[in-house]
């Protein structure tokens, strides 16, 4: 909802302003005088097709044909030029200036560089400057606060650095000023001189780099309709005089470091609409008066501190479209009043203490599209129809205290339920699963472990055409498994471990040639194990344990991949390592009980709970370690260094010592803290100051060996390492010298708009081709653990060169012995990390996949992956998923707007290559090996543009 003045906004502002145009009142230029004008500016760009009108031989249609000319009434002076969206590159000249008549420049969303040090003050009569996201690349220009006339100013989207004149606040006719981001990058805060532009409407200075508090001079802007300020680092409290916007209806201030509470005086903001203050660190209790604003229609305040209960009447002045309160400390029940206006569409109030039970107005909410409520303390059923509501796509329920039967429901229309996804899991629900589970033609997810569900599994989940996950563990289902789920021809994962269920396994589930994980351990199953099973190719991880299986295991396809512990506590079944099929009677296994089940499930919950206590322990214990290891001075006497080069080096340890100091840090990780120098031969390198590594230990305890291992690869992809330097108290490591920096810096840093859509595709095969080398052709293997951009280096060439690989494993074995990857820092990055270390707390090869998944995602949409994605706990991944319904059609919704023309179907084969890579379940991933053949497998017929 953070919108920025349209291009269909600015055409009105446009046709306004031309139909107030009169003849200037200087002496106009000569029709070919600014038709020559023009073609000189033509000369500059780069790209000129889309203005091959612009002739000087054809200067008298100068005001009819010359594109994106306009005129005045009598067609003598050029009053109007709009380039915009032409992707145009080159620099803008200066000469623009000479058109003394122009009233509207729109130069936007075009590639244009350099800087706008122009001479203003000739275009007196500008009303309308638009140079939008481009690649202009300087201070603020300060000739624009000579245009007296100038109504609409609008430099965001470039690259703009240095402070915001404060003279930017004398320009009295201003009403709408832009200047964000995403590449703007200001230092110090929002001019306190702003207060005096008395005639604005419109202000966003969004993602801009801004410090500081908001100044309560903003508040005199009595004319302001929309404020955005989000996405900054602007501290302080909010000033109640911004209660004074009376004509206010945006105000944006999420994403910023904000404290306090909210200023009572916003009760006299009657107008606003929208009101975003997500991502900060406010608190206190939401007041009640935000319940009466009269017009709001989204409410987003997740992530903060805020406590006390849900304002009761919220929803009741009947426009309420978005609310967002997840992540906060807010208690009470859910108002009964949030879709009285039937026009909710999004309501997440996920991880609170919200109690008591689901209003029952939900059940008829039919405009409801994406449900949170998961992580709460809820109690009581499921609103009737609540369900089975039409429009709803995200239905989360999960981790709270729920029960009861889910009802059954008569649908008529089967096919018009657009739900994808259904979390209930861990609450009390009991009861059949009704026949009507059957109505989502479109469900993918359905989770329902953890709960009391009995009876049977109900024929009619065959019709779940497009599941990928069913997980119904751990609960009390009996009877047979369904022959019909074997119609689930898309599924994936399929767990119904930990119930009752009898018979034999369908033969039927051989027919979903997909399905990666089976899991139907401690049942009551019997019978010989269907060796179709064996057929399914994609099954690569697979649980039998635990039930009543006899015969032998059969000696076909997939089953030889599994181990023991898929097939333990058969006592009839035989055919694996620990139970051949010649022992005798009275070495067979142990018999299942099934009165141990919940049991083992509490065990392994407070396994899981005494681990994860480890974990916290460690890296604390580690932190402390590391922060003290770095704040340790470093011994330059030459004589205790042993240094050991891995290639041809003309330079000794004294020189690689002289680079290890605080001027020259070039960058810091959870490995260690990164120095740049050149040595005496010319030869840039950088070299990497190991922390947490004890002292005495590099040599005892293999680091060394380990560290000599990195030495010898050899590859065109991977960055080289020259040599490691010790004491045995620090640890360095000379690694060749990246010029352009990390591909993380460069993306998403000031020259991102640089990183042209064919570079893009080239480092991605490039990272993959290295990555891919650590996994298969290395000796040993290693497995990075630490796959992100910011690890993926480029060279003078924007050659990519994968970095600080294996690393990880080595310093864990250095600290811990090898017995426990306990440190978080080590493990990955936020916003990076494969899902299944929440519960494993291991990663793998295919972590690293998953990993690799969010670089494309990365080099897709040129977003990072944690940022503010508009709702609480939502990453590049998830967002992605949203935002395209898994869709590759759908990848033009993604795709960064900095690029400008981009091989349609090259697109949508890396988005299709990146949500492979990002799928839950690792078995489901490809390997590296893959990524790269399907990565070499890209096409590029079309060109779609931007």
């Amino acid at each position: 909802m953070n919108i920025p003045m349209s291009s269909f906004t600015f055409l009105l502002y446009t046709l306004f302003l031309f139909s107030t145009l009169s003849l200037s009142s200087s002496l106009p230029l000569s029709l070919k005088t600014q038709a020559s004008i023009l073609v000189s500016l033509k000369q500059d760009f780069h790209s000129k097709t889309s203005l091959k009108t612009w002739n000087i031989s054809n200067y008298m249609s100068l005001c009819t044909t010359w594109y994106g000319i306009q005129c005045d009434t009598n067609n003598t002076s050029v009053v109007s030029l709009d380039i915009s969206n032409l992707n145009v590159s080159g620099t803008f000249s200066s000469s623009i200036t000479k058109l003394s008549t122009l009233r509207i420049l729109n130069i936007s969303n075009n590639m244009l560089n350099g800087n706008l040090t122009w001479k203003f003050s000739n275009l007196k009569e500008l009303e309308a400057f638009d140079a939008y996201n481009n690649e202009f690349n300087s201070s603020l220009p300060l000739g624009v606060t000579e245009l007296h006339s100038l109504k609409y100013l609008n430099l965001g989207g470039n690259f703009f650095h240095g402070e915001i004149p404060a003279r930017y606040g004398k320009m009295m006719s201003l009403k709408y000023l832009s200047l964000a981001g995403y590449y703007n990058e200001f230092e110090g805060g929002i001019p306190k001189d702003f207060g005096n532009l008395v005639s604005l409407v419109h202000l966003d200075l969004a993602n801009c780099g801004l410090k500081g508090e908001i100044p309560h001079e903003l508040g005199e802007l009595y004319k302001l309709d929309t404020l955005f300020l989000q996405t900054n680092q602007l501290s302080g409290s909010i000033p109640s005089e911004l209660g004074n916007l009376t004509s206010l209806k945006s105000l944006d201030l999420s994403n910023n470091e904000l404290i306090g509470n909210i200023p009572n005086e916003f009760s006299n903001l009657r107008e606003l609409t929208l009101l975003n203050l997500f991502i900060n660190k406010l608190y206190g209790v939401i007041p009640s008066f935000v319940s009466e604003l009269p017009n709001l229609e989204v409410l987003k305040l997740w992530q903060n501190g805020f406590e006390g209960s849900i304002p009761s009447k919220l929803g009741e002045n009947g426009r309420l479209i978005e609310l967002d309160l997840s992540t906060n400390k807010l208690a009470g029940q859910v108002p009964r009043s949030l879709c009285i206006g039937k026009k909710l569409k999004i309501l997440i109030l996920l991880n609170n203490f919200l109690v008591g039970s689901l209003p029952n107005e939900l059940g008829e909410c039919y405009t409801l599209q994406r449900v949170r409520l998961g992580r709460n303390y809820l109690t009581g059923s499921i609103p009737n129809g609540f369900l089975y509501l039409p429009e709803i796509s995200l239905l989360e329920l999960q981790n709270n205290f729920l029960s009861g039967f889910l009802a059954q429901q008569e649908i008529t229309n089967t096919n018009s339920s657009k739900l994808r996804e259904m979390n209930l899991s861990n609450n009390r629900f009991s009861g059949s699963l009704p026949s009507s589970i059957g109505y989502f033609p479109n469900l993918q997810i359905l989770l329902l472990h953890g709960n009391r569900f009995s009876g049977e599994i109900p024929q009619d989940i065959g019709k779940l055409k497009n599941i990928l996950r069913l997980d119904m563990s751990f609960n009390n289902f009996s009877g047979k498994i369904p022959i019909e789920i074997g119609e689930c021809f898309s599924l994936t994962y399929l767990d119904l471990s930990q119930n009752q269920l009898s018979g034999p396994i369908p033969i039927q589930v051989s027919q979903i040639h997909i399905l990666n994980y089976l899991n139907v351990s401690w049942n009551n199953l019997n019978q010989t194990l269907p060796k179709e099973l064996g057929s399914i190719k994609g099954l690569t991880s697979a649980d039998f344990s635990h039930n009543n299986f006899s015969g032998s295991i059969p000696e076909i396809g997939q089953f030889s991949m599994f181990n023991s512990t898929s097939f333990i506590g058969n006592p009839k079944l035989c055919g694996y390592e620990t139970s051949p099929c010649n022992r005798s009677s009275s070495e067979t296994s142990e018999s299942p009980n099934q009165e141990n089940g919940p049991t083992k499930r509490g065990i392994l919950v407070k396994y899981k709970l005494l681990f994860a206590l480890a974990l916290l322990v460690c890296s604390l214990v580690f932190a402390t370690f590391a922060i003290t290891k770095s704040r340790k001075g470093i011994r330059k006497d030459s004589n205790s260094w042993k240094l050991t080069a891995f290639q041809k080096i003309e330079y000794g340890s004294e020189d690689i010592l002289g680079c290890v100091k605080e001027s020259n840090i070039i960058g810091r990780g959870g490995a260690g803290v990164v120095y740049g120098g050149t040595m005496p031969n010319g030869e840039k390198v950088a070299v990497k100051k190991l922390l947490g590594v004890n002292k005495g230990s590099s040599y005892d305890n293999g680091l060394s060996a380990e560290i000599k291992t990195l030495g010898r690869i050899r590859h065109r992809y991977i960055v080289k390492l020259l040599a490691f330097c010790s004491n045995g108290d620090t640890n360095l490591l000379v690694y060749e010298y990246m010029t352009n920096g990390s591909l993380g810096e460069v993306l998403h840093g000031k020259r991102g708009g640089f990183l042209e859509w064919k570079v893009r595709v080239k480092i991605a095969s490039e990272a993959a081709q290295g990555l891919c080398y650590l996994h298969h052709d290395c000796c040993p293997l290693i497995v990075h653990r630490d796959v992100k951009s910011n690890n993926i280096l480029l060279d003078s060439e924007f050659e990519a060169h994968v970095a600080d690989f294996g690393l990880a494993k080595f310093l864990l074995q250095e600290n811990n012995g090898g017995t426990s990857e306990c440190m978080s820092s080590i493990v990955g990055s936020y916003g990076y990390i494969a899902p299944e270390y929440a519960y494993t707390l291991k990663v793998d090869e295919k972590s690293d996949v998953y990993s690799f998944g969010v670089v494309l995602l990365e080099l897709l949409t040129g977003r990072r992956p944690v940022e503010d994605f508009g709702e609480d706990g939502v990453d590049i991944v998830q967002w992605t998923k949203l935002q395209t319904d898994w869709n590759k059609e759908s990848v033009v919704k993604i795709l960064d707007g900095r690029l400008h023309q981009i091989p349609i179907e090259e697109a949508m084969h890396i988005f299709f290559v990146a949500m492979c890579c990002v799928e839950e379940q690792s078995v489901e991933r490809p390997t590296m090996r893959e990524v790269v053949e399907m990565l070499a497998q890209v096409k590029q017929p079309n060109i779609f543009h931007v």
